[in-house]
């Protein structure tokens, strides 16, 4: 408990899913929870829930694919509290079709939001973390950034270019007392999996060494992991959470 206590924690598409469970943890640990999502209802469901066990949530609308919206939504955050100890770039959409049939549309949209918008948050957030010499930065790509997959040409290009910026920033920021790391999370449970025919999951649980799929609060733990002291000297790292289904 209080691994997190009175830090200041961004948690980008923090309002379901994997977000959601990491806001609920990151709280019970004790940090002031800033979710950055589109979705305000489910955004403030969440919030509810944290403020019913005692603990501290903002929500703010952001689109963390304009750079200048996230600019503006930093700024806040620092006239309201003075820092931003950790930023957790878990935001990220799907738009899957085959490179044939993939529209530029598709592959835009995924780029925008699950690449793009990694650099614009961590761009304008690395900015206050380096005056402040400390924080964490934990950005979020996939088992199939490591590995590719069919069908998500979009999806694989941003999630391995995750990758590439973390172990970028992990160069220039650390020796500003910044960690900076990645997870690289396997087929979850979450609202996302629930579109996909059973079948498919079946045969997808039939590949992982641990025969199952993973829960939110695998990723969230190591999340919290990375943002806590227990992760002083990782740096740089890309944490698989996969059930050994790369192995």
């Amino acid at each position: 408990m209080n691994k997190l206590n009175n830090m200041v924690a961004v948690i980008t598409g923090g309002a379901a899913g994997i977000g959601k469970t990491t806001s609920l943890l990151f709280a019970k640990e004790g940090a002031q929870v800033i979710i950055w999502d589109l979705n305000q209802e489910k955004a403030e469901e969440t919030i509810q829930m944290i403020s019913e066990t005692g603990g501290r949530a903002h929500f703010m609308k952001v689109d963390t694919s304009d750079f200048s919206l996230v600019e503006k939504a930093v700024d806040y955050l620092i006239n309201e509290f003075g820092k931003i100890d950790i930023l957790v770039n878990n935001a990220g959409i799907t738009r899957d079709a085959s490179l044939k049939k993939m529209t530029i549309e598709q592959w835009q949209q995924v780029i925008d939001v699950n690449l793009t918008g990694v650099f614009n948050c961590t761009k304008h957030i690395a900015d206050q973390m380096l005056k402040q010499e400390s924080g964490r930065i934990i950005n979020t790509s996939s088992v199939v950034g490591l590995y590719g997959n069919f069908g998500q040409t979009n999806y694989v290009a941003a999630k391995s270019g995750v990758i590439g910026m973390t172990k970028v920033w992990a160069r220039e920021l650390g020796r500003k007392g910044i960690n900076v790391n990645a997870v690289a999370p396997g087929f979850i449970a979450t609202e996302m999996t629930q579109k996909v025919p059973e079948e498919v999951l079946k045969g997808i649980e039939s590949k992982i060494p641990l025969g199952k799929m993973g829960k939110p609060e695998d990723i969230a733990k190591a999340y919290l992991f990375l943002s806590s002291d227990d992760s002083n000297y990782v740096n740089g790292t890309v944490l698989s959470v996969d059930g050994g289904m790369v192995v």
